[in-house]
C-alpha cells in the first residue's frame, strides 16, 4: 500500500511525506523545472529532457548552447541549475572544514570529484590535513593546459610545511574524461611521495579525476 501511495503522488507531495531521496531523477527535475509547456506537463517534458540530454549529469555538465537548446527550458533554467551545483560544491566544502576526517577512499573521492569532474582544463590539487586527517587547506597548486600540467614538488612541500601539515591527498583531473593514469603521472607521484617522506608528512593518496569515473593510487596499493 506504501509503495502504491508513494506512486500516486505528485513529486512535491512525495518530497513532503517521504523525503527527496525517495525521488527519481525525473521527479527531481520536474520540481526543478515547475512547469511545463503547452500541451507538455512538467513530468513529460522532464522526461523528454533526461532523455535528450542522456543523464543528470550530462544535463548539468551542459554549456548553455547545449542546455537552451532545448524547447521547454531557456536561460532562466540554466542559471538556476548552475548556481544550484555550484551551492552543491561549497555546501560539501564547508561540510569537509567542519573538522571532516578523510579516513576513507569515500569521503575524499565523493569532494574530489565535485571539485574537479568538470573543469576543462588540468587542475593539480592538494588536501593539506593534520594528524587526524582533518582539512587544514585546500589549494590548487597547478594550472595545466589540457593536456598536461606542470608539477614541482618542492612548491607542494613548501606549502604542507608553511601550514604544518601531517599528511597530503594529491588530486588532479583528466579533462579528456579518462581516469587512467600516466607513466608520468606515476613518476610524479613517487618523486612527491619520497620529498613528503623526508619531511615526515605522510602521502595518503593520489586521486586522478574522470568524467564520472576516477583512480586511486591507494586502491591500486601503488602507494
Amino acid at each position: 500500500m506504501l509503495q502504491i501511495e508513494k506512486e500516486n503522488l505528485m513529486p512535491r507531495e512525495k518530497l513532503l511525506k517521504f523525503g527527496a531521496n525517495t525521488l527519481d531523477n525525473k521527479e527531481l527535475l520536474a520540481i526543478f523545472l515547475r512547469t511545463g509547456i503547452k500541451n507538455c506537463p512538467v513530468m513529460q517534458l522532464s522526461e523528454a529532457v533526461l532523455t535528450h540530454f542522456g543523464s543528470l549529469r550530462q544535463l548539468i555538465n551542459a554549456d548553455r548552447q547545449q542546455f537552451c537548446a532545448f524547447k521547454g527550458i531557456g536561460i532562466t533554467q540554466f542559471i538556476q541549475l548552475q548556481a544550484c551545483t555550484e551551492m552543491t560544491k561549497r555546501y560539501l566544502l564547508e561540510e569537509l572544514q567542519q573538522n571532516q576526517e578523510f579516513n576513507s577512499t569515500d569521503t575524499a573521492r565523493i569532494y574530489l570529484q565535485t571539485a574537479l569532474e568538470q573543469r576543462e582544463r588540468e587542475i593539480f590539487l592538494v588536501l593539506f590535513l593534520d594528524n587526524q586527517h582533518r582539512l587544514i587547506k585546500q589549494e590548487e597548486m597547478f594550472l595545466g593546459t589540457i593536456n598536461s600540467a606542470v608539477i614541482h614538488p618542492r612548491e607542494i612541500i613548501k606549502t604542507a610545511l608553511y601550514c604544518n601539515a601531517a599528511a597530503m591527498i594529491l588530486a588532479h583531473n583528466h579533462p579528456s574524461g579518462i581516469a587512467e593514469p600516466s607513466q608520468s603521472d606515476r613518476h610524479i607521484t613517487e618523486r612527491i611521495r619520497q620529498a613528503a617522506n623526508l619531511m615526515d608528512i605522510r602521502l595518503l593518496d593520489h586521486f586522478i579525476i574522470g568524467k564520472g569515473c576516477y583512480f586511486s593510487f591507494s586502491e591500486a596499493g601503488w602507494l
